[in-house]
C-alpha cells in the first residue's frame, strides 16, 4: 500500500509540473544574505507583469514568505482533497510550512525524510492549476531541503544569492558546485546588498564590498543577473507584509528586479 501510494504521488508530482512553464529554486549558500527577500520580490515582479506565479517556501525551519507578503491562516482543501494555496492577488499563490502548522511561533523539528515529503506534498497535492512561473525558495546551505527540491524538479533553473563579502562568496561557491554536482544548470547569481545611498547626500557606500558576485559568477563561468542594492526601505515593508516595489515602483531595487524579470522572460522565449 505504501509503495502505491508512493507510486501515486510522484505520478501527480509528474502531472502537476506539466502545468508549470518555468520552474526556479533561489538558493544560498549561507543564511542573512537576503535569500527570502529575493523569492519574494522576484514572484511579486514576475506577477506585476500579469503572468500567474506560485511561491514555495521550503525553508521549514525559517518559513518567513506569509509574514513577508502579508498573508494568515492555515490552507483550505477543495472538493478534490487538494490544498488550495493562500492567494497574494489575482497572480501569486503562496504556499508555506506556516501555512499548515495552527501555530507560527512552533519550532518545526523534523528529520530528513519527513522534510522530503513535506517537500513532495507542497507539490503534488497543492491545486497550482496552470502557472508561468513557480519560485521556489529553499533554505540556506545544501542540505534535505534544496536536494529534495532537485530531485523532484530536475529542469528548476538555480539562482544563487549572495552579498559582496568574501565569506559569502566562498559558501556560495558551494552552492555552484552542488548544483553542478547534481547536474542542475545555474541560472545565475545575483549579489543582494550591494551598495547603500545615504537618502541624505546621495552617496553610495558598499556596506559588504563590491564586485564579488559578478567576479565570482565570472570566475565560476555563470551568468551574473545584477545587483540588487540595500534600502532600510525593504526592510520595514517586509515587516509590515507589504510590496516594497508597489509603494516604490521608481527605485533602483524595483528597476533592478524587473531587470533580472526581463532575464527570466528572454530565457522562456528563447
Amino acid at each position: 500500500l505504501n509503495e502505491h501510494r508512493k507510486n501515486e504521488i510522484d505520478h501527480n508530482v509528474k502531472m502537476v509540473l506539466s502545468k508549470i512553464k518555468n520552474k526556479y529554486i533561489v538558493m544560498s549558500g549561507k543564511g542573512g544574505v537576503g535569500k527570502t527577500s529575493v523569492s519574494v520580490n522576484l514572484a511579486i515582479a514576475l506577477a506585476r507583469r500579469g503572468l500567474q506565479v506560485g511561491l514555495i517556501d521550503v525553508d521549514i525551519h525559517g518559513p518567513d514568505i506569509p509574514r513577508m507578503l502579508g498573508l494568515q491562516g492555515v490552507l483550505d482543501v477543495n472538493m478534490e482533497q487538494k490544498l488550495i494555496p493562500l492567494r497574494y492577488n489575482d497572480n501569486l499563490k503562496v504556499v508555506s510550512v506556516e501555512t499548515i502548522t495552527p501555530n507560527r511561533d512552533h519550532a518545526i523539528i523534523w528529520r530528513g525524510p519527513i522534510k522530503h515529503s513535506v517537500i513532495r506534498q507542497f507539490i503534488a497535492q497543492v491545486e497550482w492549476g496552470n502557472l508561468d512561473f513557480l519560485i521556489v525558495d529553499s533554505p540556506p546551505g545544501t542540505g534535505d531541503e534544496p536536494l529534495s527540491v532537485a530531485q523532484m524538479i530536475p529542469d528548476a533553473k538555480p539562482i544563487i544569492v549572495t552579498t559582496p563579502q568574501e565569506i559569502s562568496l566562498a559558501d556560495v561557491r558551494k552552492s555552484i558546485h552542488f548544483c553542478k554536482t547534481l547536474k542542475l544548470n545555474p541560472f545565475g547569481l545575483v549579489e543582494n546588498m550591494s551598495s547603500f545611498s545615504c537618502p541624505h547626500c546621495g552617496k553610495a557606500t558598499d556596506l559588504f564590498g563590491s564586485g564579488g558576485g559578478e567576479k565570482t559568477a565570472k570566475s565560476e563561468m555563470i551568468p551574473f543577473l545584477g545587483n540588487i542594492p540595500f534600502d532600510p526601505r525593504m526592510v520595514s515593508t517586509s515587516d509590515q507584509g507589504k510590496s516594497f516595489q508597489d509603494l516604490y515602483p521608481d527605485s533602483a531595487i524595483t528597476k533592478a528586479f524587473d531587470a533580472i524579470v526581463d532575464k527570466m522572460l528572454h530565457c522562456q522565449l528563447s
